[in-house]
């Protein structure tokens, strides 16, 4: 199959906006949930690898990075940012009016202000008594730390995060909603996409009533009009429009009789099924559209309970066996879907947008190593047993998990770059 035209700004544009709306949503719940429980949230970033884009606001930098894949929301504790300050270290302190530490210095004192102190790390507490000991010309002194004090280092500010501000020091359940909010808001997502097809072109509904009659088409040239009311085809009674489609489709190339109502009147009509190029009948009609608010919000909700289902389904069917690597899509594959979705109309690309959000959050609640649900995998052990898994072990799993995973996408890219190229 030949590639999209990818040259068009169509088609580009529209991957780079649902891909970005993707993973903003999923990081958006995460870093809201972090933010309600009061997690210190350091970075926001879209996309992976070098920043070509950064701002900071309040304490959080949000960031643009280079590769268009994934993204971040950094909490306070996942990173050693503490190991920055180290005894016998040589650090000069700025204090606000209450005699608390604002700045650390860790450069020297060369860029203290005449009011900061200078002296050699004795001893700290940064996570919880929020304290600095230091010898100053060979006497101990100790300092109270502001609990938003800054670390300066080569020019770059790092907040301090006392343990009520670190994701390690919030309670389970904090925690488990920080990380299950980032695959929620992808099925939210889902969930008002859907909605907005159904105001925006109507939600399809299933009653034995004819909605647009195309032109030219085999319905047309019977006479056949929109809103009429098929009572029966060749004699058998209809009273729903996936009834009327179940016998079109077995009926390719037959001359049926039709009877219908229209405006409180019984008629009947002879049509000519026509077929498709897969031998599958068609009389070139639409089934009725409702726009009413009710009827649109259970579109919304049945559409995204029955996509999920469809996806759990195709993966048990990838665990089972039924379903092989070779037959997965990676990163190019999606893209190239993406874009032919974007040449066959608005309504198309945003139906792909919410089956796509819905399986980025089922594939984020699978309990594997560097996944949102092999996070919440270890907070579950952690309820059961009673205190958490060694750190430095979970760590090592989830590096390895992060391993396995970029190596599945070089497996699925090279997968989508064979059919792209020798098929």
């Amino acid at each position: 199959m030949p590639f999209p035209n990818m040259d068009s700004v169509e088609s580009i544009l529209a991957i780079v906006v649902v891909f970005g709306a993707l993973v903003f949503v999923h990081e958006l719940g995460h870093f809201l949930l972090a933010k309600r429980a009061g997690i210190l949230c350091r970075e926001f970033a879209l996309g992976m690898g070098p920043k070509i884009f950064r701002v900071k606001r309040g304490e959080t930098e949000y960031t643009l990075r280079l590769l268009p894949i994934g993204g971040m929301v950094r909490m306070a504790g996942e990173d050693p940012e503490m190991e920055m300050l180290k005894p016998h270290m040589e650090v000069s302190l700025e204090r606000d009016a209450l005699g608390k530490v604002t700045h650390f210095l860790l450069d020297g004192p060369g860029n203290a202000s005449a009011r900061a102190i200078t002296g050699t790390v004795v001893r700290f507490d940064l996570e919880k008594d929020l304290y600095i000991v230091l010898d100053v010309g060979g006497e101990e002194r100790q300092f109270s730390v502001h609990p938003q004090a800054q670390l300066v280092k080569d020019g770059q500010e790092v907040q301090i995060a006392p343990l009520n501000r670190q994701f390690k020091g919030k309670t389970i359940s904090q925690r488990f909603w920080a990380i299950f909010a980032g695959p929620f808001a992808n099925f939210l997502l889902a969930f008002v996409l859907f909605i907005a097809i159904g105001l925006l072109y109507g939600v399809p509904k299933d009653i034995p009533y004819l909605g647009e009659v195309r032109a030219n088409g085999p319905a047309a040239q019977a006479g056949l009009m929109q809103g009429d009311k098929i009572i029966s085809i060749q004699g058998q009674p209809v009273s729903s429009w996936k009834e009327i489609v179940q016998i079109i489709s077995q009926s390719p190339g037959k001359e049926m009789q039709f009877e219908y109502e229209r405006n409180g009147q019984r008629n009947t009509v002879l049509v000519k099924v026509g077929k498709d190029e897969n031998n599958v009948g068609k009389i070139m009609v639409t089934n009725p559209l409702t726009y009413a608010p009710g009827e649109v919000l259970k579109y919304g909700a049945t559409s995204t309970y029955e996509f999920t289902a469809m996806i759990l389904k195709s993966l048990g069917m990838l665990f089972t066996g039924s379903v092989g690597l070779n037959d997965l899509s990676g990163p190019v594959g999606i893209f190239k879907m993406t874009g032919e979705f974007a040449q066959q109309g608005m309504a198309i690309l945003m139906k792909w947008a919410a089956v796509l959000s819905i399986n980025l959050g089922l594939i984020n609640l699978l309990p594997l190593p560097a996944l949102d649900g092999g996070r919440l995998a270890f907070i579950a052990v952690e309820a059961l047993r009673g205190r958490p898994v060694d750190p430095h072990k979970e760590g090592m799993v989830h590096f390895l998990g992060f391993a396995f995973l970029m190596l599945l996408i070089l497996v699925v890219t090279w997968n989508d770059l064979q059919r792209l190229f020798f098929q």
